[in-house]
């Protein structure tokens, strides 16, 4: 009888039939059989009676920024919340000081992270100088996707965002080119700066301290009109866009204009799912976030955009500032920090959309896993089949996750106002990265266990699963 390093039983398991009373079995970081009930040898066993097993969340939109402000939380600290939440596989966005605009800039961040983290990890870059050489050295490097804003870098920060912050469109358009030729994706943060500007003058004179400032300087037409310039520049650049962090119904209905047209997909993540600004109101300064949580009729409107596949990805959008940065910004809502807290909500919050009804489990998974490995091209990731990576999340779908300062690992747990109260149905109860267990109700992994992804179609020698 073959013998396997772990094997998981008694479980519900999510493949892409659908669900499946079997067991599985682990070897060598990979799914190796599903197998009936009660058959099977492993150094291992796992008893998962009345749970779920689920893929993995791959969370494409995520920030650490280390090793830059370490104020802010570490990949030590950040890996370790992700794995608490369900999280086997982040992208790590490029604003770093300096940013991640160079080959050898990714090759120092991925170092970095290969020695602390405890989940996955892909990297981001930043375009650049959109120059062909550089661009396709950080393809080589192994980078996931692109990014870019479509807005002036902040003030003060220029070598954060240097290659990265792109307001003039025909750069925009270049980028979008430059992209192209890697066969990459190019994730962009969307607002237009002219109207940026035009909205921030207009609210010069009132009071910067209410948190309804911060909502009348980025009004939802910024993010509408600058998707819809994407969308018509890409019909020539034929890149493989993906826009960042979708918030209104607006925009929504810009991207059902222009379904067919190029090969676009969009995000939202759960601060606009699961809240509005009536939330935002109660936290202030906590939940300012860019761009910013609108009304009701957003919502609605970004779940519906879900049942119609028009949205196809749910992200945290992870940002962790300090207690004190945040509120050294409460006096001026429009310049204060922008980000929350999310790498324990994700998961969590989803399971309670299930468990209400709003969506199904299958896809659920789809919009937290299976479409991000399809779209960055990561084929042993976001599935539950045989050769598939054990990459791997147990949930107990009757349990209840409570967030709040107390139950959050991850270092910006003093600024997660905007969650504190949330009490969601359904618990993770284990998180398995390669076959090991790295959290089960307490982090059980080791920093360095974490693997570097790379699409693996693209730049197979980048994609050996080396320990780091």
């Amino acid at each position: 009888m073959t013998s396997y390093d772990n094997i998981i039983r008694n479980a519900e398991v999510l493949t892409p039939d659908g669900l499946q009373a079997v067991d599985l079995a682990i070897a060598k970081g990979q799914i190796a059989a599903l197998l009936p009930r009660g058959e099977g040898e492993a150094v291992e066993t796992i008893d998962a009676s009345g749970q779920h097993l689920l893929p993995g969340a791959v969370d494409i939109h995520f920030h650490i920024r280390a090793p830059a402000y370490p104020d802010r939380g570490t990949v030590e600290s950040e890996t370790r919340a992700a794995a608490a939440g369900g999280i086997t596989t982040l992208f790590e966005m490029p604003i770093s000081k300096p940013c991640c605009n160079t080959a050898e800039r990714v090759e120092i961040r991925r170092a970095h992270f290969a020695e602390h983290a405890f989940i996955n990890f892909g990297l981001y870059a930043a375009p650049g100088d959109l120059g062909e050489t550089s661009v396709a050295a950080m393809a080589a490097a192994g980078i996931v996707a692109f990014k870019i804003f479509t807005t002036p870098a902040p003030e003060g920060r220029d070598d954060e965002f240097f290659g990265l912050s792109f307001p003039n469109e025909a750069d925009q358009m270049r980028a979008l080119k430059a992209a192209a030729t890697t066969k990459l994706p190019i994730v962009v943060h969307a607002e237009s700066a002219q109207l940026l500007a035009l909205a921030e003058a207009e609210i010069a004179g009132s009071d910067l301290s209410n948190i309804d400032a911060h909502l009348a300087s980025r009004p939802a037409m910024c993010e509408a009109v600058a998707v819809a310039k994407l969308l018509v520049m890409n019909i020539e650049a034929q890149a493989k866009l993906h826009i960042a962090h979708v918030t209104s119904a607006l925009t929504v209905d810009v991207l059902r204009r222009f379904a067919g047209t190029s090969d676009f997909s969009a995000e939202t993540c759960p601060h606009y799912l699961f809240r509005t600004h009536d939330d935002v109101r109660k936290a202030g300064v906590f939940a300012k976030i860019n761009p910013p949580v609108r009304l009701q009729s957003d919502q609605d409107a970004l779940w519906q955009a879900i049942a119609d596949g028009i949205i196809t990805h749910v992200t945290t959008d992870h940002a962790a500032f300090s207690h004190a940065e945040k509120l050294a910004g409460a006096s001026n809502m429009v310049n204060a920090p922008p980000g929350s807290p999310g790498s324990e909500v994700l998961v969590p919050s989803m399971l309670d959309a299930v468990a209400k009804g709003r969506i199904s489990l299958k896809l659920a998974m789809a919009l937290l896993s299976g479409n991000a490995a399809k779209r960055f091209n990561l084929p042993g990731k976001g599935r539950i089949e045989v050769d598939a990576d054990a990459d791997l999340m147990l949930v107990d779908m009757a349990g209840r996750t409570r967030i709040g300062p107390d139950t959050l690992l991850t270092f910006a747990r003093d600024v997660a106002q905007l969650y504190y109260g949330a009490d969601f149905s359904g618990r993770i109860t284990r998180t398995i990265v390669a076959g090991q267990t790295v959290y089960d109700g307490a982090v059980r992994g080791r920093p360095g266990w974490g693997q570097y992804v790379s699409p693996d179609n693209l730049h197979p020698a980048q994609s050996t699963r080396l320990r780091a």
